[in-house]
């Protein structure tokens, strides 16, 4: 590859791993947040009747809420997952274009006596 493809690559990788990174961050603290303000038993009255388990203790949503969330969740995760994908594949490329050293090319060798 040529080190503007390169250079591309690195850049979209980027370009989608923070954004997916802050909202599994951002989704994370909204689950703190539940856990700290739902009620722990269903409230059918206030329509939380949807539970949702947060570090091993059940909060009761309402069906919104509970869409809302998952929503942002799997979108962050379906914007990190490329990204990584395609930083992975970046720093592969990257490695094969990068001339080898005489320590490893002794250590691909060896000299065993």
């Amino acid at each position: 590859m040529k080190i503007k493809q390169l250079a591309a690559m690195r850049r979209i990788s980027l370009a989608l791993i923070l954004p997916g990174l802050a909202g599994l961050i951002v989704s994370a603290m909204i689950s703190v947040h539940y856990l700290d303000t739902m009620p722990r038993w269903p409230a059918p009255q206030q329509l939380r009747t949807v539970p949702r388990n947060i570090h091993g203790i059940v909060v009761y949503q309402t069906a919104a809420e509970d869409r809302k969330l998952d929503r942002f969740e799997y979108s962050s995760i379906g914007v990190f997952l490329p990204g990584l994908i395609l930083g992975l594949v970046y720093l592969e490329k990257w490695a094969a274009r990068q001339p080898r050293t005489l320590e490893e090319d002794e250590f691909l060798v060896g000299d065993y006596q």
